[in-house]
């Protein structure tokens, strides 16, 4: 797939501050990064370098304090609330570490979830076509077999293992084709066999679907197979680098 690598995603001075009784805590502090279509970011740095805090802003999830955040050309803070919903729902797939799957749903339901939300939103994913109960079972049964889980489609999340609930998570965040798909810790839960095919997964997806995949990890199969690190330290972008 040619790319235009023109970036979807831009951070202007963002900063974030949190008031923690009478004392300020500056999360971040004057970020500015370009996210291109197709790249492959991790987001690297110790505990309270601002990781959370900027995969949150760029999530649409959190607000930032200062700076303008660009989302596929709009300016988020130009957007009310419902705009911003509807930009994260079409735009954006989240893979949580919590998982934050439905537990009186089954596996295929929680995958096919999405899908059913945005038609009832008006949104239909990334080829803006509505799809038909035919093509909603078929791409939710791809990525079903893609992530090692079909013999499970009919389970609830209590009846699965961390590592099934994690691989169902990514499935979810990614059937909806976003451009964007922002990931904590995606290989956490999960031993190196299926932790190597859920990369294999993302680049796969990465590379034919053009998808931008945002990573805070500490993996370092990750580091090796991203071409765009962000390393951030005290809040702030100590150095950036791109392969």
């Amino acid at each position: 797939m040619d790319l235009d690598h023109k970036p979807i995603v831009v951070l202007e001075q963002i900063s974030k501050s949190y008031a923690m009784g009478e004392v300020t805590v500056d999360a971040l502090k004057g970020i500015s990064i370009e996210l291109a279509a197709g790249d492959f970011i991790s987001v690297a740095g110790p505990s309270g370098s601002g990781k959370t805090t900027l995969m949150n802003i760029i999530g649409l999830i959190d607000k930032p304090t200062s700076g303008s955040l660009y989302m596929g050309g709009q300016k988020a803070e130009n957007l009310g609330r419902r705009e911003l919903t509807r930009l994260r729902r079409e735009f954006i797939g989240f893979v949580f570490q919590s998982f934050n799957l439905l537990p009186v749903l089954s596996v295929f339901e929680n995958i096919e979830l999405p899908l059913l939300i945005g038609e009832n939103s008006g949104i239909s994913g990334k080829q803006g076509k509505k799809l038909s109960r035919k093509e909603r079972k078929e791409r939710v049964e791809y990525f079903l077999e893609e992530v090692g889980l079909s013999d499970r489609r009919n389970h609830k999340p209590s009846e699965l293992s961390g590592g099934q609930q994690q691989r169902a998570a990514i499935a979810r965040a990614m059937v909806t084709k976003p451009r964007l798909v922002i990931a904590d810790e995606p290989t956490a839960n999960l031993d190196s066999a299926n932790g190597g095919r859920i990369l294999e997964l993302m680049k796969k997806v990465n590379r034919e679907e053009g998808t931008t995949f945002l990573f805070s990890t500490h993996d370092p199969e990750i580091w090796n197979m991203a071409d765009h690190i962000l390393f951030l330290r005290d809040g702030e972008l100590e150095s950036e680098q791109k392969k």
